[in-house]
């Protein structure tokens, strides 16, 4: 009996090179994506000042940006992208209903957090 724990799946892949190419390519370009939007938040975060004007939208810029890089991890990497439209749909509604309810739940409890400080504090 032949244990399975130690067979080398990679040598039952049959493509040409042609598509390995195309897999090549397109693990490229969710790197460079990924690395992107990853460079962009950091630079924002490093370059405005938390007591800025600007600040409060750079928050809603790295809810969106992360929401966007969560989703684009899960097309990619959960080979979601190659589904049909329907399928994406089912498996990224709720997620996406239970992002925004978090969201909601967040800035809720923060905003009710913050009058409780300031009318103890005056």
């Amino acid at each position: 009996m032949e244990r399975d724990d130690i067979i080398e799946y990679s040598l039952y892949t049959h493509h040409d090179d042609e598509q390995g190419k195309k897999l090549r390519k397109k693990i490229w370009m969710v790197t460079l994506l990924l690395t992107l939007v990853t460079v962009v938040e950091v630079f924002l975060g490093a370059m405005i000042k938390q007591d800025s004007a600007a600040w409060p939208y750079v928050k809603l810029t790295f809810i969106i940006l992360t929401l966007l890089k969560a989703g684009y991890i899960i097309l990619s990497f959960m080979h979601l992208g190659d589904e049909k439209k329907a399928m994406k749909y089912v498996i990224l509604a709720p997620y996406i209903v239970f992002v925004i309810y978090l969201i909601f739940i967040a800035l809720t409890e923060g905003a009710y957090v913050g009058n409780a400080v300031n009318s103890y504090g005056a």
